[in-house]
């Protein structure tokens, strides 16, 4: 039997809630005026509203896996039998229970399958939300401090921290939205003909 394939996903959740911890020089050189940086991995990670969907996506994550493992475990179960008692069945009978075995393995996968866009697809809303709620922040500070030009951190090897609007713009959007309730989303027909 197969196993759960969306344990990816949680690793892939975890991972992106950890910042890489890169060394810094140094000295990191003057500040240049008219420009900055800012992290989008940073505000998702060091935000309420971010850490309270990295959370919420773990809890949702453990709750499809416990929606599942029920089904593995029948299915694992009903191959052991089968094996053992392969020898004692006609060879309509052994092929009769290998078929009805091989649909509910293909439905567990399918299953599967939707559980795990399902997730993504709640994951990515959540994200889109926070994008949304923190454009605005990032723009009214990259005005307020005469900001000619905004790189995103992960284009540029190292920058003066002086320069990072990073934590200004969290401090904001953590006032502005400091958590995120949700459940688990079903994906939209049209999203799902895309894929």
């Amino acid at each position: 039997m197969k196993t759960l394939t969306i344990g990816a996903f949680a690793l892939a959740t975890l991972a992106a809630s950890a910042a890489s911890a890169q060394q810094a020089p140094a000295n990191p050189g003057p500040v240049i005026p008219g420009v900055c940086s800012f992290s989008g991995e940073g505000i998702m990670a060091g935000s309420l509203a971010g850490r309270a969907v990295q959370a919420r996506m773990v809890q949702l994550y453990q709750e499809v896996q416990g929606e599942l493992q029920p089904y593995v475990t029948s299915l694992e179960s009903e191959a052991q039998q089968l094996q053992q008692s392969a020898a004692t069945l006609s060879e309509a009978d052994r092929n009769t229970r290998i078929q009805a075995l091989q649909t509910r393995d293909r439905e567990l996968q399918q299953l599967q399958q939707t559980r795990a866009n399902e997730l993504r697809y709640t994951q990515a809303v959540q994200a889109e939300a926070i994008n949304t709620a923190a454009q605005p922040i990032v723009i009214a500070v990259y005005q307020e401090r005469g900001c000619g030009v905004l790189l995103n951190d992960g284009a540029v090897g190292y920058i003066n921290p002086a320069m990072d609007i990073t934590a200004t713009v969290v401090q904001r959007l953590d006032a502005q939205l400091p958590t995120l309730s949700f459940n688990r989303m079903p994906v939209p027909a049209q999203a799902q003909a895309q894929n």
